[in-house]
């Protein structure tokens, strides 16, 4: 798939995430926020199942959001059932267990972190590395340098696997296009 529409699509697709989530959560609005989560369902779907790196992430995201109980209302519920659909209708990706299992890892950190008062009280530190979500920032940093140094020196660990140096780039707008709309609903 072209670089150019995969970056817009993982901007997208985290805009989107965090609208709907600020719909349900602060404007109590299920329609909206329910629309919103289909276009979420669709984009994670499609992105996951013409790009392995983004089969990685959303369903790290998915199923460490699934088993944090952080799946919560109707929009997560929508969104779920239309990125599974998406996600089977254009058919699934061969994986590689040990990285599911960092993005899902890092993912579950970040979501047992994130809104949680405890945490956030311990000190600063804690509060902006949970409520920015950095674990899974620093997986798929760290699996997409593994990546780079494959690309350069052909470097592999086979049992590790990694993801494709242009991943971090991705994510990264995925995330900033989250803070975006974070920002823009706090107006």
């Amino acid at each position: 798939m072209n670089p150019i529409i995969i970056a817009i699509l993982y901007g997208l697709s985290g805009f989107l995430m965090k609208l709907s989530d600020d719909e349900h959560d602060k404007n109590n609005n299920k329609i909206i926020s329910s629309l919103l989560g289909i276009f979420v369902g669709l984009i994670c779907g499609f992105l996951a199942s013409h790009d392995i790196n983004a089969t990685y992430i959303f369903l790290g995201i998915l199923i460490a959001a699934f088993s944090s109980l952080k799946i919560d209302g109707i929009h997560h519920i929508v969104a779920l059932i239309t990125f599974t659909t998406t996600y089977l209708f254009f058919g699934l990706i061969d994986l590689n267990i040990f990285i599911l299992a960092i993005c899902v890892i890092s993912a579950f950190i970040d979501e047992i972190g994130n809104d949680n008062e405890y945490i956030y009280k311990r000190n600063r530190f804690f509060k902006v590395f949970f409520d920015y979500r950095f674990a899974m920032k620093i997986a798929i940093f760290s699996l997409s340098v593994l990546g780079l140094v494959n690309r350069l020196y052909g470097f592999e660990i086979s049992f590790i696997g990694f993801l494709a140096p242009e991943t971090i780039v991705y994510f990264l707008l995925f995330e900033l296009s989250y803070e975006t709309a974070r920002n823009i609903s706090k107006i």
